[in-house]
């Protein structure tokens, strides 16, 4: 059982009703001479995350497979989920719940779901967060529309350093307004975006300017700066996070003048599940409450003065808003959300961090060793937090299929989405990859390069 649920009163309680003294008493039954007379010699205790891993391995003795070493991210991270969190999730009450429309009854899920609120408010330094979305990218989506109805605007500014596909939904959530969007190229030596750039673009007519932290690219961007620029212009600066755990070392963008953040909290105990089920978040300031799309949870006192939870806001179509609601999204990532609440309360603030610096540490290792290589170089100067890119001298599709032959899933060609970064390649390192995953890498790079 990998999470053991039981306190010591718990065992106590247990023992006495069925009448033993001691644990030890339960084992009565087997002979003296069968039992160890002295400690087991055992190796050093090792954490969970490696103890799981060293099962792994073992259990990959019973079959020839290849283990693949993998150094993909771009938006879907591959962290490590404590136990506690799928044995929490997995509990009926939980995991059998569904929409609490019947707040008397559904008081468990909506804490739940109040306490996920709290936790993505405190990350992201804003005032309000509502019980979750569908994923990143829809939020990113649902953040623009929220920003033309505050405004009244309806030209959008998006930076072409936001993940593609985030840009493609928000294309079709605009499609009957698709000629006002905008989009601002990357400063090429940086890979951040330019406040310069984006001040030449804002007039009167623009709703809100959409960054990314960090970027597509991994580049830490300037929010302050550019949050200084958009609001000159009184439009809205949204920012969206795809890699949350990014927030346990970098400052809430709230803090440094964001209106609306939203991301995506997959990273947060929640696996990569082949590409989903994932989970949205959003945050905003308070003024902006009641254009926020989704449902709220709200703490309050009942007529004994007890503590409990209801549906403060739901202005959704659902609730007979129609036409009036702020989205058509009619439900929230219960479960996923949950996942996301339990990681973070298992971890704890100084347990981000730790992680937080941990992916940090290990992308500065792989960065410092693959920038000497011969015919690899780092394509931007910005600084970074768990995701960079390179670029090669050879065609990265030759190295790429000559590093999955050995196992390593090297990183992500950004052809496919940039014409102009036809050799570059997006790595990404998570707290998984050892040092001898990083150094596999970077000696089959030297090999092909």
């Amino acid at each position: 059982m990998p999470y053991i649920p039981h306190t010591e009163k718990d065992v106590q309680e247990m023992l006495k009703a069925i009448g033993a003294a001691s644990v030890e008493d339960l084992f009565n039954i087997i002979p003296e001479n069968l039992k160890a007379k002295k400690p087991l010699i055992l190796p050093s205790p090792i954490s969970e995350q490696e103890l799981l891993q060293e099962m792994v391995a073992l259990s990959k003795k019973n079959a020839a497979v290849i283990d693949y070493i993998s150094f993909l991210g771009a938006g879907a991270y591959h962290h490590y989920t404590p136990s506690i969190v799928s044995h929490l999730v997995s509990r009926s009450e939980f995991y059998t719940a569904y929409t609490p429309y019947q707040p008397e009854i559904s008081q468990g899920t909506l804490q739940s779901i109040f306490e996920y609120q709290t936790l993505i408010c405190q990350l992201t330094g804003m005032e309000v967060a509502n019980a979750s979305m569908y994923d990143g990218a829809s939020a990113t989506a649902e953040a623009v529309l929220m920003a033309m109805r505050l405004n009244n605007r309806s030209k959008v500014i998006l930076s072409s350093a936001l993940h593609p596909e985030y840009r493609e939904v928000v294309d079709t959530y605009l499609y009957k307004n698709y000629d006002k969007i905008r989009e601002i190229l990357y400063c090429t030596e940086t890979g951040r975006t330019l406040p310069e750039a984006i001040e030449k673009l804002l007039d009167k007519d623009t709703s809100c300017v959409v960054i990314q932290q960090p970027n597509f690219f991994g580049s830490i961007e300037d929010i302050k700066t550019i949050s200084e620029v958009v609001h000159k212009n009184n439009s809205i600066l949204i920012v969206a996070i795809a890699e949350p755990i990014s927030l346990g070392l970098l400052k809430p963008p709230g803090e440094l003048g964001a209106d609306i953040v939203i991301g995506e909290g997959q990273a947060f105990g929640n696996g990569l599940n082949f590409g989903g089920p994932y989970l949205g978040f959003f945050a905003t300031l308070e003024k902006y409450l009641r254009q926020m799309p989704g449902r709220l949870v709200g703490e309050t006192i009942d007529k004994n003065g007890k503590r409990g939870y209801v549906l403060t806001m739901a202005t959704r179509e659902q609730h007979i808003r129609r036409e009036k609601a702020t989205s058509n999204i009619c439900t929230n990532e219960g479960l996923c959300a949950l996942s996301a609440a339990i990681y973070l309360s298992a971890l704890g603030k100084n347990g981000l961090m730790e992680i937080a610096r941990l992916n940090l540490s290990k992308t500065q290792y792989l960065k410092n060793r693959l920038k000497d290589i011969k015919g690899v170089k780092l394509a931007f100067r910005a600084p970074t937090f768990n995701e960079f890119v390179i670029e090669l001298e050879k065609e990265p599709d030759d190295i790429l299929k000559a590093l999955l032959k050995k196992g390593i899933i090297a990183g992500l060609p950004l052809k496919r989405f940039y014409s102009e970064l036809s050799k570059h390649i997006l790595i990404c390192v998570t707290e998984m990859n050892t040092k001898e995953q990083m150094d596999e890498l970077v000696e089959g790079i030297e090999k092909v390069s």
